[in-house]
């Protein structure tokens, strides 16, 4: 098989998931700039955009990792890797609706397997790569990066205490300009890469590329586009709920909590390690939050984000191994897989727009529900 129609339309949905990725996990790199006022909303976000773009192109580990190491492109065909796209895709926005910052990285994964386990079964997944190189950085990672950054902060503290607090923070500030600019670099290089792996193994499986090749330029350059177009667009719902549920975030916590994320996702992405920058950058801000006062970290909010990592890839693998049983049925299976995924993205976007969160009211803290009323997670 070379180039057809369907292995046109999973590049084209790779890059769809790889815009939702972009938007999903702005907040990754500006939530906490964004809530110091270190930067304007806009400004942050175009910063990020472009800054995605460029690391893009800093490193294709962790594509190799997805393209040849996750699963047996062998046993595996184009309609296979566009059931889990949509798995993906659908428990990003989902996500996004919500507020809550779960990792893309994770859906993806979570949606491939599933939809490998279904067409192809267990032999098709390798499980030893998805323990070393994903399930294990998704537990040590956001530990480690919460650690660093409590120390961070801690000296950052003990080491301008008697300086004036006014010239602290407004070097802080300075500084997060760098460090928030390095987390979006960062998150270029490892985000980016995933979906570049996903369309190298769709090209491998289609017999495009020869197995074990890496990402030709033109997957690099589109793959880099359109995440900082996401990025860009900004996921302000998300960047409220790091930037202003998760704790008072000052100018001292944010520089640490980018700094340590930096350190933690560019050494996994030269070492091939397709972590989640989403649990990453958490993960630093609540350990900077700690790192000040442990008693003003919101615990609750740290609760509903771990329950969503903990269903990111199970509730992403069940959609991608259903939407795999109905695109195994033939084109009019994959067919009713698009349009059904199309009708609830349009849908979860109607429904955000009840509730809008914009460059305008990203800073807003909710107000406290009333008691006995159930506070709606999506007005987060």
């Amino acid at each position: 098989m070379q180039w057809s129609l369907i292995v046109v339309v999973v590049v084209v949905t790779a890059l769809a998931f790889d815009f939702t990725n972009g938007f999903h996990d702005t907040a990754n790199a500006m939530a906490t700039s964004i809530a110091t006022g270190a930067l304007r909303p806009k400004v942050a976000v175009l910063i990020a955009g472009v800054l995605n773009v460029v690391g893009a192109f800093l490193s294709v580990e962790v594509a190799r990792t997805i393209s040849s190491g996750l699963v047996d492109e062998t046993k595996i065909n184009p309609y296979v890797i566009f059931a889990g796209l949509v798995g993906a895709i659908l428990w990003n926005l989902l996500t996004w609706l919500l507020g809550l910052p779960s990792s893309s990285s994770h859906a993806l994964f979570g949606g491939l397997i599933g939809a490998v386990l279904v067409a192809a079964g267990t032999g098709a997944v390798h499980f030893s790569t998805l323990l070393s190189k994903i399930l294990l950085p998704a537990v040590i990672s956001p530990v480690l990066a919460g650690v660093i950054a409590l120390v961070g902060t801690v000296i950052a503290y003990r080491s301008t205490q008697r300086a004036d607090e006014e010239a602290v923070t407004k070097g802080f500030r300075g500084g997060q300009i760098v460090s928030a600019s390095l987390v979006a670099l960062a998150h270029g290089t490892s985000d980016a890469q995933k979906t570049m792996g996903v369309i190298t193994l769709t090209l491998i499986a289609a017999g495009v590329l020869a197995p074990n090749s890496g990402p030709p330029l033109w997957v690099i350059l589109s793959a880099g586009l359109a995440i900082g177009l996401g990025t860009y667009l900004g996921g302000w719902r998300i960047i409220r709920t790091l930037g202003t549920r998760v704790s008072d975030i000052r100018t001292p916590q944010g520089f640490a909590a980018e700094t340590s994320t930096t350190a933690v996702i560019l050494a996994s992405a030269h070492l091939g390690f397709a972590l989640s920058t989403t649990q990453v950058a958490t993960g630093a801000i609540f350990g900077a939050g700690a790192g000040r006062r442990i008693a003003g970290v919101q615990w609750g909010v740290a609760g509903q984000m771990a329950v969503a990592w903990i269903l990111t890839l199970p509730a992403a693998a069940l959609v991608g191994a259903v939407a795999a049983f109905a695109a195994s049925q033939g084109v009019v299976g994959t067919v009713l897989v698009a349009v059904v995924a199309i009708a609830v993205a349009i849908g979860i976007y109607a429904a955000s727009r009840r509730t809008p969160v914009t460059a305008d009211n990203v800073n807003d803290v909710p107000a406290p529900a009333a008691p006995g009323e159930q506070r709606e997670v999506a007005q987060a």
